[in-house]
């Protein structure tokens, strides 16, 4: 018999050494195992373990036949029906499957896991009644396996057999003794058959098997108040109070009496209660200011008076950042970013390392073009959480604007260091890119023009560094065909943009290509240029050696107008010709 082995593949993922070889003799109620003779026996288990290497090797045709011949030699051998049932359910042959594990239990009733994997192929095929009688005899052969009764718990209860399932919890009780999750699923049994006698009885066990345990009792009022019996709930809640007067589950159970109620005035000055109560954990506060967010937020309340709570509440505890991380998310989600900025700065003085809190921070500041504020965020986070790039960039990007030259570069050469395998390409080009330039700016130009070949190796298409890199060649006057080259592929992806546009000028003029040079600056001229002091003074050039003299003065005379502080430009003017810087 042949199988396609890509169907296979997933087949054998359960091992076939996890069975073992087929024994000798298996005493079984269900069956009687044949007894082989020894070179039998020597046979079977090489072609078993043969199999088992052939599956190891993906040879999963050899390894089926390998199996088949095995059940020629023993045909009671169960380890090989339970392997021939993988390969029949994973092809989705489900008869054959059972048929073939019905047959490895037959033969080894005692082993759990073949019971169990039966119980699951029975389920999967919808057969219930075979599931069910599996289970019940696997809760008699297997005793100390509690996960049988579990098991056949849900059943009964999927076939709606409640009495059974009441039954089978009884047993697992009787096993394991009385629990919350095992009273609270006969309350719900006990519930569904409209029987509140026994429903409420099950969860008055519990306070009566753990009376000093005040979680039962506060349970129990709970349920009482789901179910309308609120009389009653109010004087298990009081009761537990009277004990524990800070018994958070039990002030919580009581908010919840109140607002059941209507009893707004009396919910609300109990959760008051509970948020400026020092003795109250703050993750219960946390849950508490959870609760009153949303019931604010399904009444479509003013969010002016949960903004008034949450400046009180935080400055009873000022050594917990829950609830601030709280109030800082309902500020942003409310439009009020702002307002959250000093609540941010409270949250990074308790935890320095919380990182997202600190890119909320500097998200505020890089807004506002606030450098200072920058620094500030920035500076500790580096040091805080030294694998967030965000930080140096928006750092190297203030100090360069504090004309801290050396000091931004030191920041962008840190930054480099972290970068690795995960980080974005384009990321780890800008930061290149930006070192490049500080680089350039500390006339250090070779070390530039490195970077800058850094940089679009991450990023080929880095427009800004294809501009800057060629720009500074053409100033130069080296290499002016690779500046051509990558100037050119900046105005390819951005035709309107007057920098990029000038930068392909000067270019074209250093190579003398005068005429073609004029149109591209008057290209940047039209396309915004004329407020750049820079691109007129080029212009100027440009028309000067194309023989428009008179225009080049003109521009030459608008440019100083604009500020110029070209070296050359009033010797321009005086001597009415192009001289070169």
């Amino acid at each position: 018999m042949k199988f396609h082995k890509l169907v296979l593949a997933a087949t054998l993922l359960i091992g076939l050494t996890a069975c073992g070889t087929s024994k000798k003799t298996v005493q079984s109620p269900y069956a009687q195992a044949i007894e082989l003779s020894e070179a039998e026996q020597r046979r079977f288990d090489y072609y078993f373990l043969e199999a088992v290497k052939l599956r190891n090797l993906k040879e999963y045709d050899a390894a089926f036949e390998l199996l088949q011949h095995c059940l020629a030699i023993n045909p009671t051998a169960a380890s090989a029906h339970y392997e021939m049932s993988q390969y029949y359910m994973f092809l989705r042959q489900l008869p054959s499957a059972q048929k073939s594990m019905e047959q490895a239990l037959l033969y080894d009733p005692n082993n759990y896991w073949y019971a169990q994997a039966l119980v699951n192929l029975y389920q999967h095929q919808n057969l219930n009644d075979k599931a069910t009688a599996l289970l019940e005899d696997m809760v008699v052969r297997f005793p100390k396996r509690r996960e049988s009764l579990y098991s056949l718990a849900e059943l009964y209860g999927r076939t709606e057999d409640y009495d059974k399932v009441i039954n089978t919890l009884d047993r697992i009780e009787q096993s394991m003794g009385k629990s919350e999750e095992l009273s609270m699923e006969k309350f719900r049994i006990y519930w569904q058959k409209n029987d509140s006698v026994k429903a409420f009885r099950e969860v008055e066990g519990l306070v009566n098997e753990y009376p000093l345990d005040y979680r039962y009792r506060v349970l129990y009022g709970d349920v009482l108040m789901q179910n309308g019996k609120t009389d009653a709930a109010l004087t298990a809640f009081n009761q537990v109070l009277e004990a524990e007067p800070d018994n958070v589950m039990a002030l919580l159970s009581m908010a919840s009496y109140y607002d059941q109620t209507g009893q707004d005035s009396l919910y609300q000055s109990q959760l008051d209660h509970i948020l400026f109560n020092k003795q109250i954990a703050p993750d219960d506060k946390l849950n508490v200011m959870r609760q009153m967010v949303l019931r604010n937020e399904q009444q479509g309340a003013d969010s002016t008076q949960i903004i008034n709570l949450f400046e009180k509440v935080i400055k009873i505890d000022t050594e917990d950042d829950q609830i601030p991380m709280l109030y800082s998310q309902y500020l942003w989600s409310k439009g009020l970013e702002d307002q959250s900025e000093p609540i941010l700065k409270q949250i990074l003085q308790i935890d320095p390392t919380n990182k997202a809190i600190r890119l909320m921070a500097l998200q505020l500041a890089a807004r506002k073009s606030d450098y200072t504020a920058i620094e500030a965020i920035c500076e500790p986070g580096i040091e805080a959480t030294p694998e967030v790039l965000e930080f140096y960039f928006y750092l190297a990007i203030a100090y360069n604007n504090a004309e801290k030259t050396e000091e931004a570069l030191k920041v962008t050469q840190m930054a480099v260091k972290q970068i690795n395998a995960q980080t974005p390409k384009e990321l780890a080009g800008d930061f290149y890119s930006i070192m490049g330039d500080l680089y350039h700016t500390l006339n250090q130009v070779e070390e530039a023009y490195a970077a800058y070949d850094t940089a679009l190796d991450y990023n080929p298409n880095n427009i800004g560094v294809l501009n800057n890199y060629a720009y500074y060649l053409s100033v130069e006057r080296k290499e002016l065909d690779k500046a051509e080259e990558m100037s050119y592929r900046t105005i390819k992806a951005e035709p309107e943009n007057s920098t990029y546009l000038d930068t392909y000028a000067w270019i074209l003029f250093e190579k003398e290509n005068y005429p073609l040079a004029l149109i591209y600056i008057d290209k940047a001229l039209q396309s915004g240029g004329d407020d750049s002091s820079v691109i007129v003074e080029h212009a100027g050039d440009i028309y000067y050696m194309n023989d428009k003299k008179e225009e080049a003065l003109k521009l030459w005379k608008q440019a100083q107008e604009m500020g110029s502080e070209s070296k050359t430009l009033t010797d321009k003017i005086r001597k009415k010709r192009y001289i070169a810087e």
